[in-house]
């Protein structure tokens, strides 16, 4: 198969509307070619393109920040010599003097397909500016890893947020062509946007069901995104974030594991069976001890559980993590019902609101957890009719 990049390497045709303008990229670390080469370095290299500049989203175009929240610097590309622009520093959204640097952006960002994951975010952005500045987009389309199955709640009306910039549900099942798309309708935008479809991508295929797994190299798109594994939990791990629960950060298998030093993970186990097991479907749980190097708890013993989706037992449509989670946090609610689970800290700089509650988009989840009489059905009542909403209207958008 082919992603959007390597057709644009490849084929003369698609590059010739670049030809005799300034074109920029907006990239990260995953924008690489089928060979492995960087996007930028790749599109530097062809004689018919002029690369004027050059956009970094969180995390740096190259990787450098490690956690949520550190911003990277405006830069001069040390080989190019072309400004290198953070949307992820000073600014969220592209200046008038950064838009003045280019006549083409290409957006070549490979995403996880969750609606927190920041990238989307700044998809939107630089869709607005474009759009009030008469800048062309052209989408260089990738997998979204984590397959077409929709989990969640929808994002509620005065929830947005950096990491929730549209009424999507927590796991989408879009690409970023495809999600510029539904921008595009839902924002009403007059924005010359064109996408670079990908070649011979199936969602459905096994074993990757998103990922092409043995055709292509996982490179991470942010510094704790590390294998296909994390990818397929992370919608529901990524509510982690909000807790005092560890994520793993600082782990080897950050996103795919969570626990704490005072939590007996057997225990919580066999409560999520009892309490939901029709939501662990598809996956196997495995009480484990991890001690984080770095972030929560860090260099202290804890007691956790971790999702394993890489073996036999992985059935694609059944893995539900984001159910998954909230079963994890309502089982640890009932052994202990004062347990200081909700991280009170300003969360991508939501300085008045939980960062669980920002997280998920509403306060719904956290008040089902915290409500000793919810039973699994309220929370499987709201978010069935959430995803049948969704599933419904992203029909309009897909490509493939």
């Amino acid at each position: 198969m082919k992603f959007g990049i390597d057709r644009l390497l490849e084929e003369p045709a698609l590059r010739a509307p670049l030809q005799g303008r300034r074109v920029a990229l907006l990239a990260h670390p995953a924008s690489v070619t089928q060979d492995l080469t960087h996007s930028l370095d790749a599109l530097a290299r062809l004689p018919d393109i002029k690369v004027t500049a050059a956009f970094g989203p969180q995390h740096g175009l190259r990787g450098d920040k490690q956690d949520n929240m550190i911003e990277s610097p405006d830069y001069i590309d040390p080989v190019l010599g072309i400004p290198v622009f953070s949307l992820y520093g000073e600014v969220r959204r592209p200046t008038d003097s950064m838009m003045d640097t280019f006549d083409v952006l290409l957006v070549d960002l490979q995403d996880l397909g969750c609606r927190i994951y920041t990238f989307i975010t700044t998809l939107r952005y630089v869709l607005e500016a474009a759009a009030k500045h008469q800048k062309t987009v052209l989408i260089l389309d990738r997998p979204n890893p984590a397959g077409r199955p929709v989990e969640g709640l929808l994002l509620r009306q005065g929830w947005e947020s950096f990491v929730g910039v549209g009424a999507l549900p927590m796991r989408h099942g879009l690409t970023m062509g495809e999600l510029a798309r539904w921008f595009i309708d839902k924002l009403a935008l007059d924005v010359d946007c064109q996408v670079i479809e990908m070649q011979g991508w199936n969602p459905e295929f096994a074993p990757g069901y998103g990922w092409p797994l043995g055709q292509r190299a996982w490179i991470n798109p942010s510094p704790n995104a590390p294998n296909l594994s994390m990818t397929r939990c992370y919608a529901g791990t990524v509510l982690l974030e909000g807790t005092t629960l560890s994520e793993g950060r600082g782990t080897t298998r950050p996103l795919e594991l969570f626990g704490a030093p005072d939590i007996n993970a057997s225990a919580l186990i066999k409560d999520m069976v009892n309490i939901a097991a029709q939501w662990l479907k598809g996956c196997h749980l495995r009480e484990c001890w991890f001690e984080p190097t770095f972030h929560k708890h860090a260099g202290k013993l804890c007691a956790g559980v971790q999702i394993h989706v890489e073996d036999f037992i992985y059935d694609h449509a059944a893995f539900k993590p984001w159910r998954l989670q909230a079963m994890a946090f309502k089982a640890l609610r009932k052994q202990q019902a004062d347990y200081p689970l909700w991280r009170d800290f300003p969360y991508e700089y939501e300085l008045d609101k939980l960062a669980i509650d920002v997280i998920n988009g509403s306060p719904l989840l956290r008040e089902w957890v915290d409500d000793a009489n919810a039973v699994p059905e309220d929370l499987e009542i709201l978010a069935r009719a959430d995803e049948l909403t969704w599933e419904q209207e992203r029909s309009a958008f897909l490509f493939y």
